[in-house]
């Protein structure tokens, strides 16, 4: 498990991909969508901003082949 948010754990690919999800779901949202859309979007978003995933900590799992992986 690793929680260190100054450690990117989202590439460049992954983190493009949850922008066009995040902007569809918000747009969905706010054309009369469900409010657990705008919910999920708004997450994708935040994470994508931050470049980090708790679920990606707590599984070990990184999409940023800049980092280094850890050897335990």
């Amino acid at each position: 498990m690793n929680f260190d948010i100054s450690k990117n754990n989202i590439g460049t690919t992954d983190r493009m991909i949850r922008i066009g999800v995040a902007v569809l779901l918000l747009l969905g949202a706010v054309r009369g969508g469900s409010w657990v859309a705008a919910i999920i979007g708004a997450v994708l978003i935040a994470t994508a901003y931050f470049r980090f995933c708790p679920a990606y900590g707590l599984f070990d799992f990184s999409t940023n082949k800049d980092v280094t992986p850890v050897v335990k």
